[in-house]
């Protein structure tokens, strides 16, 4: 539900209603908690929002969001405001022409090589590490067989090189090691870009699921308007931000760096545009990967559309924020503003992708509202 502008006085005053905002309302709402949950966008949903298209097409404005997860707990509790489609994420890329599974593996590189040194690398990769196994590339680099670092140095600079260096603007040495440990061989046939227990699409959309979430008699939603102007109209009794917390203390301690991103939709006359939901281009262009919306949602008509991403700068205030950059300093600076709120803001909590600084994915933002929420109450 939607309330026009609101003089109550609530139990808690929610920032924000995408996944953290929405689990956290729904939980205290549950307890008989009155929440109120503002959003500065004119929707719900945060960056899962989706919408038709002026083609009628179902797409995902903010970028393809693909729900997957081993938490049984999480499933269960999104499974009651949701009927699921299955849906099992496979990715290829532009490598030397050819279009090859990504992650690597045992089908990428029998794509990319002559058969002989294909089988040889093969034996090498189950013998060293092991069959249906995932190794880094910073692992493999490490290894002393030549052949195995050679590999490991093409899958670097044709795969993780350019992709990276598109995706966060920086070299990858200028990130955090744990990036390119996250790299991964995966030594199998396996060509599913996730291996988790549950891998579905919400039938109806994310924005319906979030709907159904607020759904709650104890929960208002104002949309379209600034918490920061309607801070003062609202007598609350605690503060839930899952905004960016350095905007939150008009970066009182300097600005915590993120990458952006820009979309251009476009729409063809076709049932499918590409083979695949997403193709990546690590190498050529200057965008990241093309999305196929009707891959994901498991529409088919006659027109579909699909969404080329750009990685740009953030500048707050113009652009959104999406992906934290993954450097000491910027964890360290979190840090900082962790402090200054326990200093300055101790009837506040920070929540979600912006307030904690971390990369959460769907399921990851939902298990830490979850557990946030039981903390709370």
């Amino acid at each position: 539900m939607q309330a026009q502008g609101t003089s109550m006085k609530v139990d808690y005053l929610i920032v924000g209603a995408g996944f953290a905002g929405a689990v956290m309302a729904e939980r205290l709402a549950k307890t008989g908690q009155q929440v109120l949950v503002i959003d500065k966008r004119p929707h719900i949903g945060g960056n899962a929002y989706d919408c038709l298209d002026a083609n009628g097409v179902l797409i995902h404005p903010y970028g393809p969001h693909i729900f997957h997860t081993n938490s049984d707990k999480v499933f269960d509790y999104l499974s009651k405001y949701t009927d699921w489609l299955p849906y099992e994420h496979r990715v290829v890329g532009v490598v030397d022409g050819r279009l090859i599974p990504i992650p690597f593996n045992l089908t990428s590189l029998e794509i990319l090589f002559d058969v002989e040194k294909a089988a040889r690398l093969k034996e090498k990769l189950i013998q060293q590490y092991g069959m249906d196994k995932k190794v880094t590339v910073l692992e493999m680099l490490k290894n002393t067989d030549s052949e195995m670092s050679e590999l490991a140095e093409y899958i670097y600079k044709n795969i993780f090189l350019g992709y990276t260096t598109k995706q966060w603007g920086m070299s990858p040495e200028d990130l955090s090691p744990s990036v390119t440990a996250r790299v991964p061989v995966h030594i199998s046939y396996d060509d599913r870009y996730f291996q988790d227990k549950h891998q579905y699409m919400p039938k109806y959309g994310y924005t319906k699921l979030i709907e159904k979430i607020l759904n709650h008699s104890n929960i208002e939603v104002i949309l379209g308007k600034d918490f920061k102007k309607m801070n003062a109209e609202i007598d609350y009794g605690k503060l839930i931000y899952t905004g960016a917390i350095d905007e939150f203390f008009d970066y009182e301690l300097g600005h915590l760096p993120y990458r952006s991103l820009r979309f251009d939709f476009q729409t063809y006359k076709q049932r499918r545009h590409q083979s695949n939901g997403q193709v990546n281009y690590p190498v050529s262009n200057d965008f990241t990967r093309i999305t196929e919306m009707g891959h994901l949602t498991q529409e088919i008509g006659c027109k579909t559309t699909v969404a080329i991403e750009y990685p740009i700068a953030h500048l707050p205030g113009v652009n959104i924020p999406y992906y934290p950059i993954p450097r000491e300093d910027n964890i360290r600076l979190h840090e900082r503003y962790i402090n200054l709120a326990m200093e300055k803001a101790p009837n506040v909590v920070f929540a979600g992708r912006l307030g904690d600084y971390k990369y959460y994915n769907m399921d990851q933002a939902t298990a830490a509202a979850l557990v946030l929420a039981k903390n709370i109450l």
